[in-house]
């Protein structure tokens, strides 16, 4: 591992102490606090300190947050797209003149160690909406054929006022997903962070004010799931909501949208994903580090994390001495301190969950390396990446999403049993596979049921290509050109003058 200089560590440090932090909802263009009044504490798991009291939002907040952004949606709407984008273009600047405070708020609120957040999570929400603030204009109808005496427009509309509701496990980066291309497109939106990561978006809607978004255009509601989810889910003027989190949330929303008003849904729920190794990949140790990034990477928190590692038999051993060599790369430190590595999970609550899979991996199967929970800064929300073996292929570890630093090693023989293995799953998110032959790859590729497959790397994904999933991890596409499928709906205007 390598470390920074002692500035770097003492500088975040210290600029944590002195941060100030804003715990309100964004309603309207401004601050507000909760209707009634009620707050609940955001707690850091780094060291388990206070770092603001956030609005504890409840349904008469949803009501204003949503007539706020209907009342703004006409205007913005109709502004044009070119005006669209000045205006997005105008908050990345912003967010890229901040992008140290949001950083540092994106690491006190999850876990992560600032290194990531000042080099990937905030540089990665910045060049997405420069992305589609760039697109916004670059949106064309269709003149379809009809019979002569008339001409047809197929024009895309926005669907108007957008829900989202984005997890915990990159808070800004998703919910910029989100915004993005909802705002690109012409709609307003109301979003719901996870209540346990909220204070880098609620600071992004403040610098889209000072940068010229117009009022109710952006509203932020915190609260939990329960109350704010629930409200935007079952709103009868909410026109859709885009999800990114669990397949059993999912469930619910598909359920509320029928019992409202039938919201259009877009929803990236979980994910089980498989990264598959061929005895005849050029490089190993290549193939090892990134099988260790993919399953370790964010401390596991990753829903398409491949941390279903298939190895084809004759390298089998070979591979998880490697894998073991690379996952190192991967231990815990103080997140503010500088290091790679990885930093906390997102609370001692999840670590518990996570760490009763180490244990049933232990006591019914056998731990490979790792297992270890640590305490740092007084934090026990610390776990060293762990890899388990010795598990049946129908094993719950195969089936059941862990989130955490926890891949399971699994040895296959043929090519078809690594494709029913990795198929195996009620997901369909992702994949990875390792070969040299490129018939193969080709062949593989082709049968894995995953939105995303990476070949000869893992985790593949950018502004420029779709991410969704297919079976149970949902339906919609985040990133590219498709995103703007979950706000936008086509309309037919047919003139008749013959």
């Amino acid at each position: 591992m390598m470390s920074t200089s002692t500035t770097f560590s003492t500088d975040w440090h210290s600029r944590a102490e002195a941060l100030a932090i804003d715990g309100r909802a964004f309603i309207n263009g401004r601050r507000a606090s909760a209707g009634d009044q009620l707050t609940r504490p955001t707690i850091s798991p780094i060291d388990g300190r206070t770092l603001a009291d956030l609005a504890a939002c409840r349904g008469a907040d949803v009501d204003s947050a949503v007539a706020a952004a209907r009342r703004a949606f006409p205007s913005w709407s109709r502004s044009g797209a070119a005006q669209r984008k000045e205006t997005l273009l105008a908050v990345a600047v912003l967010m890229e003149q901040h992008a140290d405070e949001l950083a540092l708020l994106e690491t006190l609120d999850s876990g992560k160690p600032i290194l990531q957040t000042t080099t990937v999570d905030v540089p990665g929400a910045i060049s997405t909406l420069r992305w589609y603030a760039e697109a916004a204009d670059k949106q064309s109808g269709e003149l379809p054929a009809v019979p002569p005496g008339a001409t047809a427009l197929v024009t895309r509309e926005p669907l108007g006022v957008v829900a989202a509701v984005v997890p915990w496990n990159y808070p800004l980066e998703i919910a910029i997903w989100k915004i993005a291309p909802a705002l690109a497109a012409g709609n307003t939106m109301v979003l719901k962070p996870a209540e346990q990561t909220s204070l880098s978006v609620l600071r992004v809607a403040e610098l889209a004010t000072e940068a010229g978004l117009p009022d109710g255009v952006l509203n932020i509601i915190t609260g939990t799931g329960r109350e704010v989810g629930a409200a935007l889910a079952h709103h009868m003027d909410v026109d859709a909501l885009a999800f990114t989190g669990s397949t059993a949330v999912s469930r619910t929303l598909l359920e509320a949208s029928g019992k409202s008003n039938l919201k259009r849904l877009s929803l990236e729920a979980g994910g089980k994903s498989s990264n598959v190794v061929f005895a005849d990949t050029a490089d190993l140790a290549t193939a090892a580090a990134k099988a260790a990034f993919g399953a370790f990477y964010n401390q596991g928190q990753v829903c398409s994390a491949n941390s279903r590692i298939l190895v084809q038999r004759e390298v089998h051993d070979e591979f998880a001495a490697l894998l073991a060599k690379a996952a190192a790369e991967y231990r815990t430190a103080d997140p503010l301190a500088g290091l790679e590595g990885n930093g906390s999970l997102i609370s001692g609550a999840h670590t518990d969950d996570v760490e009763r899979w180490i244990v049933r991996g232990r006591t019914e199967g056998e731990v490979l390396f790792g297992g270890e929970r640590r305490e740092i800064r007084g934090s026990d929300a610390y776990l060293e990446p762990t890899l388990l073996g010795g598990l049946p292929a129908d094993h719950d570890v195969h089936r059941d999403e862990i989130f955490g630093p926890v891949a399971v090693l699994h040895a296959f023989d043929t090519e078809s049993e690594a494709v029913s293995l990795a198929n195996a799953t009620d997901y369909g998110l992702a994949a990875s596979v390792w070969t040299s032959d490129l018939s193969r790859a080709h062949r593989v590729a082709g049968d894995l049921l995953a939105g995303t497959v990476s070949v000869n790397t893992v985790d593949a994904l950018g502004n420029t290509t779709p991410f969704g999933g297919f079976k149970q991890s949902g339906f919609g596409r985040d990133l590219s050109l498709y995103a703007f499928d979950n706000y936008t709906a086509p309309k037919t205007t047919w003139i008749q003058f013959g």
